[in-house]
């Protein structure tokens, strides 16, 4: 029994497959390989000798994969797998897929432990999303480096810097810089809420009007949102037409009020104050 410690084998750098390209030029872009090179991660060599070693073993027979139950791990299997080149030995491979770490679920993965090749489409789609993340990675950060690089380097006073790109960094870093600039461009927007107070045998009953689907006010351009109205006339004229009262009243908190006989409606301007805090991400 041993483990995999995180990826053990990774994807080679392009200078790998010709020293040409270890100097970023626009002329070796793009960098599009027929077959993708791997090698084994420095930093985790000793723990891939351990791992390699056991899955060759002459008196190991068969082979139990316990990696994550996901894309990922057994994207980590396999890529283990391809480089000890345990794949062409004849040895019997299971795949143990448990979703907690019970002892009793555990047991139950083994037990019911399915053939390896059951998850290749797995494996295929997991070699697929490492493979995009890899092209997109190394040439749209040497191409966004090698053409705005420069520029980026002298606005902030640098040497040199360089632009990383990557499928799901990019993206999060888009969806922080288009909150951050919707924070910043923000303009408050006054809006009158319609509020009414019912006396009901000596209790009250408070509530507040808003326009659902399929009713007159229903993304009404008069709304903000769905309950108010931008306007402080057009909120007095919906209130009218309900009590037939068209006087208001100013009370301490700035609101505006109708007295009925019986019901009590309110118009009570609100602003959206602009949001402090920051949008985060976790991947």
């Amino acid at each position: 029994m041993t483990w995999c410690v995180g990826h053990l084998v990774t994807m080679s750098y392009p200078e790998v497959y010709d020293e040409k390209y270890k100097k970023w030029s626009l002329e070796t872009l793009p960098f599009l390989p027929e077959e993708f090179l791997y090698e084994v991660i420095p930093s985790a060599k000793n723990q891939y000798e351990i791992v390699s070693q056991l899955l060759n073993r002459e008196d190991v027979d068969t082979i139990y994969v316990c990696t994550d139950s996901g894309r990922e791990g057994e994207y980590i299997y396999r890529l283990v797998e391809q480089m000890s080149g345990v794949k062409d030995k004849g040895k019997q491979r299971k795949r143990v897929w448990i979703d907690s770490q019970t002892e009793e679920e555990i047991l139950r993965g083994i037990r019911e432990a399915k053939d390896l090749s059951e998850y290749d489409n797995l494996s295929d789609s997991a070699y697929l999303r490492a493979k995009e993340d890899y092209l997109m990675g190394i040439n749209f950060s040497r191409l966004l480096t090698l053409k705005y690089g420069n520029t980026l380097a002298n606005y902030l006073h640098e040497r040199y810097t360089v632009i990383s790109v990557g499928r799901v960094m990019t993206c999060v870093q888009g969806m922080v810089v288009r909150r951050e600039r919707e924070i910043r461009e923000f303009v408050k927007t006054p809006f009158y809420r319609v509020f009414s107070s019912m006396p009901i045998e000596c209790t009250g009953i408070e509530s507040e009007w808003k326009a659902p689907e399929g009713s007159k006010f229903y993304q009404s351009p008069k709304l903000y949102k769905d309950n108010g109205f931008l306007q402080k006339e057009d909120a007095g004229a919906f209130i009218a037409g309900l009590t037939g009262n068209t006087e208001f009243t100013e009370n301490e908190n700035g609101q505006s009020s109708q007295q009925t006989e019986g019901t009590q409606a309110v118009v009570e301007k609100n602003r959206e104050e602009k949001r402090a805090e920051k949008a985060a991400a976790v991947i």
